[in-house]
């Protein structure tokens, strides 16, 4: 959610801060802009509604010199998206600019006093409130750039990541962060920000994650400072090695990311599970049990976090914590579980879920959590990350950069985790033998074969996707582990088809849904050869019964469904816990090719944006 690119070097500014927005598009966004300082003190801002093409386009009519910049893609919270609400916002006075992520809660506030000290806005965001109160405090002070930065984060609340530059100094960058991510490329005369590593990377491959209400300065020819905006205290740079390669942020021949992502799933599974089950597959170990052992021993309740598709990788979690540890789990939304007063103590377990590991409910849960005394562990993708960077401990799911709005690797490699999570804690705590764990620890290390079996469905999918296109809506059942899966499955629909789809457990389908089925409604049932099939059968037969279209996903080599559904596509048969990894696949090639069928673009679906950083 929303984008910030930085550059200060011996370079053209313009063309690094266009290419590194291109490469923060998967994050959503409406509009985009850029600010140049030249050499002699001029600044020049270009902004658009629109693609960062769009912005290409007005940049082209003026002037982009400069060796320090500033830019922005811009997802829409206070004001529409337009040219004028669009950053870089300027001072009244024309001599600062900055961008902007988050939010200023107390922008209302700072507007009116501003405005009877003689200012005028322009935009409707709370950013412009921003760089007008810094203008402010800098002109009747008489301070530098930073030390007004510095007094205006003190007096705004709420969260940001900010960028600010000054036309009368082409050498200084100023940047800040309190709860939203910011990065800083260290090259050979030369620095880079961003708001993740994206840009970054073919520049340098050395990195400083920018710690909350930490602010830097940078100049030309001098060395980088970082402080502590609350006390102006020297802080440790830690310069960190970049493991990520130009190679993984491209499409590599697919004709999407999304599309790449689900067929990626084989490797990166094998990446997620490397190092993690012993050669006999008797033992599994994460590193975050092993180092707490006391806490997952002593532990009396385990209560998972998160958003979106995460939640519904906590939704399997739950399950298969509960079946291999014997422990009570609690799944909640993060965006709601701050808000409901949760009890908790210090023999409580919090675990967070996030592919960015800067989603900011999460991130509020995460510290209320520890406030209140819990063990917190974290299973995130981006390393470095603010989630395992504010997390006791915890496991990265390692399956690479997701480019695709729409999640798929990472919700599998999310599952993957939490499996290998309980069947750790479970072998901790004596609570699952030692057959369960070698059955399930084979499966899991044959995975990435079975995936890249299961994705053979490719074309049958494709045809089956043309049958469905143009619906209006789906219905997705599943039961016991693969109700998530069909939640998941519905989520995937709606997000890049622009489909209204519902999942359910298919025995709730009686309780109201049923009344929605006719020929026009399809319905899509997860139907493993699982403890719970004959009951699908008997909801798959409800749907039949009033004429509603089935597609069914079936366990290779069981063709009872054959009679009953219109369409049947096979999975590889696998231990019942482990049917969402091989089940969701199918689900996102409909998703994706129904989508495709429809001319969506699946990689940056309307509205959405791939890291939600504002509440």
């Amino acid at each position: 959610m929303c984008g910030i690119v930085g550059y200060l070097g011996s370079n053209g500014a313009y063309e690094i801060l266009i290419q590194g927005l291109k490469r923060l598009e998967y994050r959503g966004y409406d509009s985009a802009g850029v600010a140049l300082v030249t050499p002699a003190g001029d600044l020049n801002v270009h902004k658009s509604q629109g693609k960062v093409a769009n912005l290409e386009q007005v940049a082209a009519a003026g002037c982009i010199d400069g060796s320090l910049g500033i830019a922005h893609t811009r997802w829409a919270t206070h004001g529409e998206p337009n040219d004028v609400n669009a950053h870089p916002h300027v001072s009244q006075s024309g001599d600062i600019a900055l961008v902007h992520n988050g939010t200023i809660e107390n922008y209302s506030v700072l507007k009116t006093a501003l405005e009877e000290h003689g200012y005028s806005f322009k935009s409707e965001t709370d950013t412009e409130v921003l760089v007008q109160l810094i203008d402010y405090i800098k002109s009747t002070s008489n301070c530098s750039l930073e030390e007004a930065v510095r007094e205006a984060l003190l007096q705004v609340e709420g969260a940001y990541a900010v960028a600010v530059v000054e036309k009368n100094d082409p050498d200084k960058l100023v940047v800040a962060r309190k709860s939203s991510p910011l990065v800083i490329g260290v090259g050979e005369n030369e620095t880079f920000i961003a708001s993740d590593a994206t840009p970054i990377i073919g520049y340098t491959d050395q990195v400083i994650y920018l710690k909350d209400n930490e602010m830097a300065v940078i100049r030309r020819d001098q060395p980088l400072a970082i402080t502590s905006i609350d006390s102006n205290i020297p802080s440790t740079i830690d310069i960190q090695k970049l493991k990520l390669s130009l190679a993984q942020l491209e499409k590599g021949g697919y004709d999407t990311f999304m599309l790449k992502e689900i067929f990626e799933q084989p490797n990166t599974l094998r990446d997620c599970l490397r190092g993690r089950i012993s050669s006999d597959c008797s033992h599994v170990t994460l590193s975050g049990v092993e180092l707490n052992k006391e806490k997952f021993l002593q532990a009396e309740r385990i209560t998972l976090v998160a958003c979106g598709t995460s939640w519904h990788a906590a939704l399997i979690g739950k399950r298969l914590i509960q079946d291999f540890c014997k422990i009570p789990v609690e799944v909640e939304y993060a965006s709601e579980f701050r808000y409901g007063n949760p009890v908790l103590n210090e023999k409580d377990i919090v675990i967070s879920i996030s592919q960015s590991g800067e989603t900011a409910d999460t991130l509020a849960a995460i510290q209320l959590a520890k406030e209140k005394g819990a063990f917190v562990y974290g299973v995130c993708n981006v390393v470095g990350a603010s989630i395992p960077r504010n997390t006791d401990s915890g496991t990265y799911i390692h399956v690479g950069p997701e480019i695709g709005v729409a999640s798929t690797k990472a919700f599998t490699g999310q599952v993957t985790v939490l499996t290998l999570l309980a069947l750790a804690v479970g072998q901790l705590r004596g609570m699952v033998d030692s057959e369960t764990v070698k059955q399930v620890a084979t499966a899991l290390k044959a995975m990435p074969k079975i995936i890249k079996e299961t994705l053979k469905c490719d074309p049958e999918v494709q045809n089956i996707s043309r049958m469905f296109t143009y619906a209006h809506n789906f219905l997705y059942l599943g039961r016991g582990y693969n109700y998530p899966t069909a939640l998941e499955g519905a989520l995937k629909l709606k997000e890049i088809s622009y489909i209204h789809a519902e999942g359910y457990p298919a025995a709730e389908m009686k309780h109201g849904p049923i009344a929605l089925i006719d020929h026009e409604m399809p319905s899509v049932i997860i139907a493993p050869s699982d403890s719970l099939y004959d009951k699908i059968i008997s909801n798959v037969q409800q749907v039949k019964s009033r004429g509603g279209a089935v597609v069914a996903i079936v366990s290779k080599g069981n063709t009872a469904m054959n009679d009953i559904a219109d369409y049947c596509i096979e999975i590889p048969e696998v231990p019942e816990c482990l049917t969402p990894l091989v089940a969701s696949i199918p689900l996102q090639l409909l998703a994706y090719y129904i989508a495709v069928n429809k001319g969506k673009n699946v990689d940056q679906p309307r509205n959405l944006a791939k890291s939600v950083t504002v509440e």
